[in-house]
């Protein structure tokens, strides 16, 4: 199973246009992680989201939905590479959810903070 989730890493890193050194780094830390690693390989069978795998009650589609409506300002601009790229929008959301894992309060501040630019009197 580790062989195909590394290839299945790879191959998410190069849709989004991930180097071989974040390639690399995150399957380290999705290895130290068994929750997320099978949350992650549920994900790679299924291409659906199991939301088992929870950092103080988020899942990895909390994330993605944060990101996404973060994402909106700068999909506006396009300098994201993330436009029309959802195999990057996976990556980053799994990312995001095991660097929270290791520093919880800073995401959940971030993620109850932090919106997009979707409603009044935000400028």
């Amino acid at each position: 199973m580790i062989e195909n989730i590394q290839d299945f890493i790879k191959e998410l890193c190069q849709k989004s246009g991930e180097s071989e050194l974040f390639a690399g780094q995150f399957r380290d830390a999705l290895l130290e992680d068994e929750e997320i690693l099978r949350e992650f390989a549920y994900y790679m069978e299924h291409r659906d989201f199991a939301c088992k795998a929870k950092v103080s009650g988020y899942t990895v589609v909390d994330v993605m939905v944060w990101q996404m409506d973060h994402f909106k300002a700068r999909l506006d601009r396009d300098n994201t590479g993330s436009r029309e790229n959802p195999a990057k929008m996976v990556l980053m959301a799994f990312d995001t959810l095991l660097k929270m894992r290791k520093d919880p309060e800073r995401y959940i501040t971030r993620m109850s903070q932090e919106t997009g630019t979707d409603y009044e009197g935000k400028y």
